[in-house]
């Protein structure tokens, strides 16, 4: 099962895709894309870890997603991908530009094949007003362009609102 969760910020995405691992029975491995770049999100990734159950794997990867995720997906494990669109800003500001192509193919190419179950966290950025900057018409345009491609890979979409799971594609969990 790869499953997809989109929501804006603090919709309850990262709670539920932390529940449905947590009920998959699995060994999960938990794949966080985050850098810590300034004391805020230094707070955001310590919430976030404290929340995790201990026997948790956790994987710091916040560039080579692709090879992370063949690295670690076994039939018998869950991998979480927390999340998507800060990788994407990885991939946007901090390397070359050659690399988002690159990550972003590899990702797509990887994921049919993934054995396991598969759970992708990602902000939906696209239901606002269109920036007025370039970089983050171009964040947008990729985060929009990534979503909807691997909206067709996986077997499950979910959009989270104010912590509700609505299901755009599969059964609701």
């Amino acid at each position: 099962m790869k499953t997809l969760i989109l929501g804006g910020v603090r919709s309850g995405k990262s709670r539920l895709a932390e529940r449905l691992a947590r009920e998959s029975g699995l060994e999960v491995v938990y794949i966080a894309t985050a850098v810590a770049g300034d004391e805020e999100m230094r707070r955001r990734i310590d919430a976030h870890r404290r929340r995790r159950p201990a026997h948790w794997t956790t994987v710091e990867e916040p560039v080579r997603l692709a090879g992370a995720l063949s690295a670690y997906a076994r039939h018998d494990r869950c991998l979480l991908v927390e999340c998507l669109t800060l990788w994407l800003s990885n991939l946007l500001c901090d390397a070359g530009a050659e690399t988002l192509p690159r990550e972003r193919d590899a990702l797509l190419a990887a994921l049919p094949g993934l054995a396991g179950q598969v759970i992708f966290v990602s902000n939906e950025v696209g239901l606002g007003v269109i920036p007025a900057a370039f970089l983050s018409r171009r964040y947008c345009d990729e985060a929009g362009a990534l979503h909807q491609r691997l909206a067709a890979l996986c077997d499950r979409v979910i959009l989270t609102v104010a912590g509700l799971p609505w299901a755009l594609k599969g059964a609701a969990p």
